[in-house]
């Protein structure tokens, strides 16, 4: 039988990164396209469920997304993303981003998304993942609404 798989603090996976919003991210309004800042949510969790699982993770759903502000054209799009909770096989994760204004260094939270990866093992198949282990009462938080996620899919798959 293996060996249990030691928990991690969500600090220990978590990722930073930006990104410069260029024309080509914006639509004829001069805002970053939706589907852009998605595309960069799933890079970012899929790089921290990665992290936490140390092993490949693909993404098997996107649960919430929240739009809150547009990001225009010039701007830095922030993305940080860690993991919130871990099941056998899966790795939830918030990811929030903030746009900025480079010039005066002003801040806004425009987006808040939460996804589910799984790890996948070198057959392909569902490998096991370690705990996520919260240090922090916002992930404390983090964690109790991820897990109540996950209760719901399974309920809703008939798992439950």
């Amino acid at each position: 039988m293996p060996e249990p798989l030691s928990p991690k603090p969500p600090r220990l996976s978590e990722v930073h990164t930006t990104e410069l919003v260029l024309p080509n991210d914006t639509n004829p309004l001069g805002n970053m396209l939706g589907g852009r800042v998605l595309y960069l949510i799933d890079i970012a969790g899929s790089m921290a469920a990665i992290r936490h699982a140390e092993r490949v993770c693909v993404t098997a759903s996107i649960e919430r997304v929240d739009f809150l502000r547009p990001v225009r054209v010039g701007q830095a799009l922030i993305l940080h993303a860690r993991p919130t909770w871990a099941g056998r096989t899966s790795v939830a994760v918030d990811v929030d981003v903030f746009s900025e204004d480079l010039a005066t260094g002003s801040r806004s939270h425009t987006c808040s998304a939460s996804l589910t990866f799984v790890a996948l093992g070198p057959d392909g198949r569902p490998a096991p993942v370690p705990p996520v282990v919260p240090e922090t009462d916002d992930e404390r938080r983090r964690y109790e609404a991820a897990e109540r996620r996950a209760q719901e899919r399974r309920a809703a798959k008939g798992e439950a």
